[in-house]
Parts: C-alpha cells; structure tokens; sequence
C-alpha cells in the first residue's frame, strides 16, 4: 500500500497535475494540505472518476486538506483538532482498512518571535495531545502532512541559513517535531535513508528548484504498529519539473509488498 502526502498549493491550479500523478503513480491513499477550496468546489467528482473517494475540509483562498483513497471506504471522520478552537482548516483524520490516518497542514509561524509563531507552539502541542489519545484507540497510524519544520540539518540546503533562529528550523519547532515523534511514530523517510539534501519543498524565488535549494518539511510518520511493515519511502520531485508546478513535491510511504 502506497500512502503519499502532497502540498498542492492551489488545487483549483493543481488539479490536472493531481489527476497526472494519481494516474502514473497509483498511490493508495494520499492526503493533500493547500487545497484552498471550500467544500462546495471541491472536485470530488472528477477524483471518483479516477477512482477515489475523498473526504475533504476547506475554506476559500487559504488552507484546506483532504484525503483520498482508491478503490477503499473513507470512515470515522475527524476534522479539525478536538477542543482546540481554530477557524483555520488545517486538520483531517480518517480510517481506511485497518489503519487510521491523520492528515496535517502544520502553521508555517512567519518569524520566531511572532504571535503566529507562538500560535504554531500552542497548535503543535493541541496535535501532540490529540494524536497521543489518537494512538491509544488506533494503534495503527501514519501521520503525514505538509509540518513547516524541517527534522535537522541534512534537512536543508544550508544550515547556516536555516539555524536555529530561522522559522521552521528552531530549536523549539523541532522539539514539538520530536514531541510527536516520541508518541511512537517515525519518519518513513528516515527509515530508508540518511541521506541528506534529499527536499520536498523549494521556493518559487531565485530559481530554488534549479538550484536545489530546498528543505525537506513534508513527512510520513509510521505508528510503532506498522513500522515493520514501511519497506519503502521517498520524494517524488517530478512534479515540481512540470509547467505552474506546487512548490512542494508529493512524499510517500510504501506499506508491505
């Protein structure tokens, strides 16, 4: 089972290249963060075309997220985080089979001293609550999701810019990170390669993507309970190369064979 998340960025733009990768790459589950779209001009149609179903939170021009996923049942959704109130549509949570996934568009925080940074703290630790009470009822998890936090150092293209008093690599960004991570998830990607220099988002300015400089700040997370069973994982940069590309490539997780 391949489980992929991609930060569209516009899927109202994005959508012919969405159909393009489902087409080509098949996965089985995917979950979208950016999709800024409300409910009503959601294309769930033209995707159950393709043969997914989807369930979906959106608000016009900014956030919304979604889950899809092929040829399965879509269950027991959750949107948004319970008694954290927030008008933004950042979170969505659902079962397919037997596993439970969590779909997050984390706050990018603008600046380290902000209110919005202060405002990325409170969420992350609402998320780290919710998905600890998550864990105990669906052991099975993959938390995936554009996080706004880039893991470490092998995860930029150069730390001496991205350091520590740079938003999305600050010392207490990655302590939130680490915070979910010791719940007893892991970073897929980490699992396969330490490899790094290995990104998933680059900026449109200064021709980043030409230049290869990214982070890598879209992540699959396994559970304890599937971690034996990630065989695969990675970063599919090709659509990025495509024409009015997201600035985020899709990353992905293969469970079993």
């Amino acid at each position: 089972m391949k489980i992929a998340s991609w930060n569209v960025n516009s899927l109202n733009v994005r959508m012919p290249h969405l159909q393009q990768w489902l087409a080509a790459s098949a996965p089985d589950i995917v979950g979208l963060q950016e999709t800024k779209l409300d409910d009503e001009r959601f294309p769930d149609g033209a995707l159950a075309e393709l043969g997914y179903r989807s369930v979906f939170l959106g608000q016009k021009t900014y956030n919304g997220v979604a889950i899809l996923a092929r040829d399965q049942a879509i269950g027991d959704v959750q949107y948004g985080i319970p008694g954290f109130a927030d008008e933004q549509k950042r979170v969505i949570a659902a079962t397919v089979g037997d596993l439970r996934i969590v779909n997050l568009y984390v706050v990018n925080g603008q600046a380290v001293g902000t209110e919005k940074y202060a405002y990325k703290l409170r969420w992350l630790a609402a998320v780290r609550d919710w998905l600890a009470d998550e864990l105990r009822r669906h052991p099975a998890m993959v938390v995936l999701g554009d996080f706004n936090i880039a893991p470490d150092e092998r995860d930029v293209h150069d730390p001496a810019i991205w350091h520590d008093g740079h938003i999305l690599t600050s010392t207490e960004e990655r302590a939130a990170l680490k915070a979910l991570l010791d719940l007893g998830l892991h970073d897929a990607f980490r699992l396969h390669s330490q490899e790094g220099g290995v990104f998933s988002w680059w900026d449109y300015r200064q021709a980043a993507f030409r230049r290869d400089m990214g982070l890598r700040i879209d992540l699959t997370l396994v559970s304890d309970a599937v971690l034996g069973s990630a065989v695969a994982s990675g970063i599919d940069r090709e659509p990025r190369t495509w024409e009015r590309p997201s600035d985020h490539a899709p990353a992905w997780v293969q469970l079993g064979g």
